[in-house]
């Protein structure tokens, strides 16, 4: 999945594809009329909606075609036919139109941003206004570049095998710990360690000083003695302690249980469950932190079966040319795309250009 194309259908763009323009016509006008309804789609709605003189047999050999296609699927429940996720992904990339979102829609995110003290409130303001506009989840991802970076590591001897780590983070904060190590070290052996991790680690992100820690443990190298070996060891405990996991703010969560194919009591317990861990959202929004500008996830594209009825559109914001977060909607694959993904978009563009200030 890469970033979404938002073209107009031409001859071109389908040459290597079986599907007709007659076909994509139709296509586009039933995702556009169940993302609106909610329903299966009948043929004789469906002809009407195109604004082709089609016959009824017409009209049926081309829905036929399409769900020979794997674009649209019939419910055992209903004569009519819904988009399948293959359906939407053709319609995202290939045949939707995108407008800018209405001038009220921006003044209403511009103010309400232009009212927040801190980024702690920027980011909860902003998953509430993505929410709110769209009447679906609003996902927002901490910014990055508020995690804790490693400034100055202190070992203290307590006892003969035990000694106090101490680690000051660039914002302030000193987190503890009391490690138990191999042999006893004297208070020169000690303060040497200190001047090479603080040597080496200084400045760094405490994730990037983690991952070299278990790099570096995993390797032998022969110019660290058993000092030096022994100082990563009780860095490696007190930077696990310290180490901030990525966070994210979510808002809107009650909205899904507007739409029926979420409903479910189960459905809905186990999205809320996953709402409150994070862990899968937090996943996803990892992956697109490389990615540059709007990203979307359809159905069982996001890797988790608990979303496979599920979409999320997604953008990084930047500060200082840098990406720092990941924000995003959360929604049902019937969700209005022609209106969250420029919503998402410029929400981004606010929230960093706030970010900034």
């Amino acid at each position: 999945m890469g970033n979404t194309k938002h073209t107009s259908t031409d001859d071109s763009l389908h040459a290597d594809t079986p599907i007709s323009e007659r076909a994509l016509h139709f296509l586009k006008a039933l995702v556009e009329r169940y993302i609106k309804e909610g329903q299966p789609i009948g043929s004789r709605t469906l002809a009407k909606d195109t604004g082709l003189d089609l016959s009824p047999a017409t009209v049926r050999n081309v829905m036929a075609d399409l769900e020979e296609l794997g674009l649209i699927v019939s419910p055992h429940t209903s004569a009519g036919r819904v988009p399948t996720a293959a359906g939407y992904r053709l319609f995202v990339d290939t045949l939707l139109t995108v407008h800018p979102p209405s001038d009220q829609d921006i003044d209403s995110l511009r103010t309400r941003f232009g009212v927040c003290v801190d980024s702690k409130s920027l980011i909860e303001t902003a998953s509430n206004l993505l929410s709110g506009i769209t009447h679906l989840a609003g996902v927002v991802m901490l910014p990055r570049h508020e995690r804790h970076v490693f400034r100055q590591i202190e070992l203290l001897p307590l006892s003969e095998k035990r000694v106090l780590a101490i680690l000051v983070t660039s914002e302030g904060e000193v987190h503890n710990r009391i490690v138990t190590i191999d042999r006893q070290f004297t208070p020169a052996q000690l303060e040497q360690a200190c001047n090479y991790l603080n040597q080496i680690f200084s400045g760094q992100d405490i994730r990037e000083v983690r991952k070299r820690i278990l790099d570096d443990l995993k390797r032998t190298h022969a110019h660290l003695d058993q000092v030096m070996m022994q100082a990563l060891s009780i860095a490696q405990g007190v930077v696990e302690s310290a180490d901030v996991k990525d966070d994210c703010y979510i808002a809107g969560q009650t909205n899904l249980m507007e739409f029926g194919e979420l409903a479910s009591m189960d459905r809905l317990k186990q999205l809320f469950d996953a709402f409150n861990q994070k862990r899968e959202i937090l996943h996803i929004l990892d992956r697109c932190i490389a990615a540059d500008g709007v990203r979307i996830f359809i159905g069982e594209e996001s890797g988790y079966d608990l979303l496979d009825d599920c979409s999320l559109v997604t953008t990084t914001y930047r500060v200082e040319d840098q990406v720092v977060g990941v924000l995003g909607v959360l929604g049902p694959t019937r969700m209005d795309y022609q209106r969250v993904i420029p919503i998402v978009d410029v929400t981004g563009r606010l929230l960093a250009a706030a970010l900034r200030k």
